[in-house]
């Protein structure tokens, strides 16, 4: 199967997964390990549900926010795709206004786009993510600011 054949099959699969679950909270994974990188405020856990290789190359990954967590600004060189699975969090891309996203919405970030995302104030926040990795790693850059952070309008 053609690679990206399979990563289509891989990504159908996993949404297949959040669709029976939609009758219950939570999500099918664990919530991983706490974070302790320098890329974010707030807690974040981690769980590596695939890292990328040569067969199946997108790293799949489920992030849960704490009230108020956010990564700091980023690059994806490969691009990414989060499927918000719990709920309310911020995404925005350099030069654009905040975007309020929900459970059940699909952020389709394109390569070498830079952008942040996060829990809003009062709520967690939890996503897949789909990264392809055979473009490079993520490239880090400054965290974001508070009048960033609360332009939401």
């Amino acid at each position: 199967m053609r690679t990206g054949l399979r990563i289509i099959a891989l990504v159908a699969g996993i949404l297949c997964v959040f669709q029976c679950q939609a009758q219950t909270s939570g999500t099918p994974f664990p919530k991983g390990e706490l974070s302790n990188a320098k890329n974010h405020t707030g807690k974040i856990w981690l769980s590596e549900l695939n890292v990328g290789d040569s067969t199946f190359d997108p790293g799949i990954a489920q992030a849960v926010y704490g009230a108020g967590a956010k990564l700091d600004w980023h690059i994806h060189p490969g691009g990414q795709v989060l499927l918000i699975t719990e709920g309310t969090g911020y995404y925005q891309e350099r030069g654009k206004p905040v975007r309020i996203v929900h459970k059940g919405d699909v952020i389709k970030c394109a390569p070498g786009v830079e952008h942040w995302h996060g829990a809003s104030p009062q709520s967690s926040f939890a996503y897949i993510a789909v990264t392809p990795t055979q473009k490079g790693k993520t490239i880090w850059l400054e965290p974001v600011s508070d009048k960033d952070y609360n332009s939401v309008k």
